[in-house]
């Protein structure tokens, strides 16, 4: 095995180096993985530019990207699904597995989780990383690499349609036009979503003139579900939502929606050939994390 293991490495704001990193050992359950393709989260710009989300802060060098395919290259001696060779999606978090949470199938809000590239857990921009083989899942033939980094957003597009319920004939409002946004947009298609007044509203911008609106259209007795994460406290018109049963629920990633999001893509009912890209080489990550910043393109990929 080649020994280039190059990584895109965050030291702080406005310093991501590109350097040479050991190549990981799997272990028993884990997977050894030559990273094929990473797309580029808006978190992963966020800690470029700011340093932190939140309480997750950037205080050691952290290697970003979460958005990940690639193949499988060595498997652990207690890995059973999985072989040498195997192109495969990667589910970036790993939680626990024992609290409360992960027993009642809700291992998102683990509180745990260690999740590629929130800080202090190092992220999968790298030529190799290793990975629980029980968060890969394998891609069928007729996906690309490109789809499988975009499961991870998909991911977060099927846990928001869930938590708002969203079901044959509903009519959806979908605040934001990011990556995000348009993901749930095709989701809430997918699943047979027509068009406003709203019984549903996802809201993926985390503004507080746009969380207000989501409020004041959405149907009474609707449902609001909060994607985009902005600031710590904003005001909303909480009489409005309080008086005509609007209901206000929050996601955090996704839980159970890998394997949802390789189905709607491999049989055709969801079709992301028209998102617009853009693709750079791993040598080009800094330029491509200034792309990122143009929004030019729905969504920018690194090819390690």
């Amino acid at each position: 095995m080649a020994e280039d293991n190059l990584s895109a490495v965050l030291y702080a704001v406005d310093d991501l180096r590109l350097e040479q990193v050991p190549i990981p050992k799997p272990g028993p359950k884990q997977v050894l993985v030559r990273v094929h393709t990473v797309g580029i989260c808006g978190s992963d710009v966020h800690y470029w530019t700011h340093g932190a989300i939140g309480p997750f802060v950037v205080k050691e060098p952290m290697i970003v990207g979460h958005e990940t395919s690639g193949v499988v290259s060595e498997v652990g001696s207690e890995v059973k699904h999985l072989k040498s060779g195997d192109r495969i999606a990667m589910e970036p978090g790993l939680p626990c597995k024992l609290c409360e949470h992960c027993k009642t199938g809700r291992y998102n809000l683990c509180p745990e989780m260690r999740f590629f590239a929130t800080p202090p857990v190092h992220g999968t921009l790298s030529r190799y990383v290793v990975h629980d083989a029980d968060f890969c899942f394998k891609l069928p033939d007729n996906l690309s690499f490109e789809d499988g980094a975009l499961i991870e957003p998909l991911s977060v597009a099927i846990h928001s349609c869930r938590r708002g319920n969203v079901q044959m004939g509903h009519r959806v409002l979908v605040l934001g036009a990011g990556p995000i946004g348009v993901l749930n947009l095709l989701t809430a298609k997918a699943v047979g979503a027509g068009k406003v007044q709203p019984q549903v509203c996802i809201e993926c911008t985390g503004a507080q003139p746009s969380i207000e609106t989501a409020i004041t259209t959405t149907k009474s007795g609707g449902v609001i579900v909060l994607v985009g994460l902005g600031a710590d406290r904003v005001e909303i018109p909480i009489i409005e939502s309080a008086t005509r049963e609007v209901d206000i629920r929050g996601i955090f990633r996704y839980v159970n929606c890998y394997p949802t999001a390789i189905e709607l893509l491999s049989s055709g009912k969801l079709d992301l050939s028209g998102l617009t890209r853009a693709h750079y080489k791993l040598e080009e990550t800094l330029e491509a994390f200034k792309r990122t910043q143009k929004a030019d393109v729905i969504k920018v990929f690194i090819h390690c």
